[in-house]
């Protein structure tokens, strides 16, 4: 899923592009870089997604950054979760390129 993904963004001029393997590298990441948009799933070894989701929404650093969500978990119930936590977007696999373009040039307002 991640090499999807970078393979997706690497289309979208002047974006540098960070990967993470799980939600704990990924808050590690944040603290030590700015970042303008997170894209995570949900399961992740680790920490998921949605503890990742919430603890960027505690942290008045990074509380605005965008979060899209990309997972398998497709039921109303997780999807109203990880809004109620904080995620910006959520996106059910299996995802398209296009679809993540998309999220990313919206939430980047990149034209």
């Amino acid at each position: 899923m991640r090499q999807l993904l970078v393979f997706a963004l690497k289309r979208l001029r002047g974006v540098v592009i960070s990967e993470a393997s799980n939600g704990v590298e990924g808050l590690k990441k944040l603290t030590s870089d700015k970042y303008d948009l997170i894209f995570t799933d949900i399961n992740m070894p680790v920490m998921d997604g949605l503890k990742l989701v919430s603890l960027v929404r505690k942290d008045t650093n990074q509380k605005s950054i965008p979060i899209v969500v990309i997972t398998t978990e497709g039921a109303e119930e997780d999807r109203n979760r990880a809004f109620a936590l904080g995620a910006t977007e959520y996106i059910t696999k299996p995802v398209q390129s296009t679809q993540v373009l998309s999220a990313a040039r919206r939430l980047l307002e990149i034209k």
